[in-house]
């Protein structure tokens, strides 16, 4: 079953990143939002092991959440997909389910 797994919750308050980066299975997309995009960052906390992550799954940031933050496409590991609010509507009814960490 291919699920879309979304965070919205800074990596650096909430442990929803480390769950979901420790219980998504090979194949998942992981949707990064609000104070999530934080997690994608170069350099960060998660920058490793999302890296990694990105070898068997998909990874996304919602680009109006990390422009409202400041934040620049280059500031984020490679390997992430940047998408808009329309993006993220694709994301979800592509996939057969959706696990908001919270």
């Amino acid at each position: 079953m291919s699920l879309l797994h979304t965070v919205a919750k800074s990596p650096f308050e909430r442990d929803a990143l480390s769950s979901c980066l420790d219980l998504s299975l090979p194949g998942a997309a992981i949707l990064l939002y609000e104070d999530g995009v934080y997690g994608a960052l170069k350099g960060g906390r998660f920058a490793e092991r999302l890296a990694e992550a990105a070898k068997t799954r998909a990874l996304y940031v919602l680009g109006p959440d990390l422009k409202a933050r400041g934040l620049g496409e280059d500031r984020l590991i490679a390997g992430v997909t940047v998408v808009d609010y329309r993006g993220f509507v694709e994301l979800a009814a592509k996939h057969q389910a959706v696990q908001a960490w919270c």
